[in-house]
């Protein structure tokens, strides 16, 4: 649980931005309620080919250990067959599948963060893989540019 707090206040700080596409992760801040972008991010998701999987709540755990939360979600999505694919050729990448996009509530804003896929690349160098990394990231920052777009409309 450590983790999550430490994770939680890295991604507020982060938060200064309206859309950071940096070496490590990919930031967007939506002036929208939370439900109507998690509403969005769960069709907008859908509209690039790919399935959601789950939603995990995480304030829950952060509650019970003491700390004043908002909602707080990771949407798990990906594409059912070319996960079990790669996961069955190289299970490693088991550990960070399927893709997941964190969102949370910032009192009257609504964050999206993720790790770009694309740093995979410096984990499992093979030539095969890339390609999957590279597709991820051009289709998380269209997600991410797709929520925006509704945002700015």
């Amino acid at each position: 649980m450590n983790r999550i707090i430490k994770i939680t206040l890295l991604l507020v700080l982060l938060a200064m931005s309206s859309f950071l596409h940096a070496e490590d992760l990919m930031m967007l801040r939506s002036t929208q309620p939370f439900p109507e972008t998690m509403s969005n991010l769960q069709n907008i998701i859908k509209q690039h080919g790919y399935v959601v999987s789950r939603v995990q709540r995480v304030d829950i755990g952060l509650t019970k250990m003491g700390y004043k939360t908002d909602k707080y979600r990771v949407v798990f999505f990906g594409k059912h067959e070319e996960l079990q694919k790669l996961t069955n050729k190289y299970p490693e990448l088991t550990a960070y599948l399927p893709l997941k996009i964190a969102i949370f509530s910032e009192n009257t804003e609504t964050l999206l963060v993720t790790g770009d896929p694309l740093k995979f690349a410096e984990m499992f160098p093979d030539k095969e893989l890339q390609k999957h990394f590279k597709q991820w990231s051009k289709d998380m920052t269209a997600i991410f540019h797709d929520v925006r777009k509704i945002d700015e409309d």
